[in-house]
């Protein structure tokens, strides 16, 4: 178990990284470019996700014999995928449909899809000796 709060411990140091770039990104797009919210929030977190690649696989996930960097970018990526469509969904209702600011659904959506990645990344990714743990029992 100190080993998997260790590596939650190093994945929440790479995303927090990942969420400066994702959120200063995000408002800079938005207050000083005049981008649509939704589509900054989608460019600064397609942004972030290169970032928490790079990161993720180096420091906290161990890679997965047998599994090609090629595939493992590719899961990555698809894992990520999904991962903005939580991240957009809850930009939505949250600010369009709430009428809460964006800069405050942003923390809560980040918060969501952090809880996703790492459970997604450690099942799917991750050879570590934690990686048979059932998903639920990361929480």
């Amino acid at each position: 178990m100190g080993k998997l709060v260790q590596q939650f411990m190093k994945f929440g140091v790479v995303g927090a990284a990942a969420f400066v770039i994702d959120y200063g990104l995000m408002v800079a797009l938005t207050e000083l470019a005049g981008v649509e919210y939704l589509l900054s929030a989608t460019i600064s977190f397609t942004a972030s996700v290169v970032f928490n690649y790079l990161a993720s696989m180096r420091y906290v996930f161990t890679h997965k014999e047998g599994l090609s960097r090629r595939r493992e970018f590719v899961i990555f990526v698809v894992l990520s995928v999904i991962g903005l469509a939580i991240n957009d969904a809850l930009m939505f209702l949250g600010t369009s449909f709430l009428g809460i600011s964006y800069l405050i659904t942003k923390i809560a959506a980040t918060a969501v899809v952090m809880v996703y990645n790492f459970v997604t990344r450690k099942k799917f990714l991750d050879a570590g000796d934690t990686a048979a743990i059932e998903p639920l029992e990361l929480l």
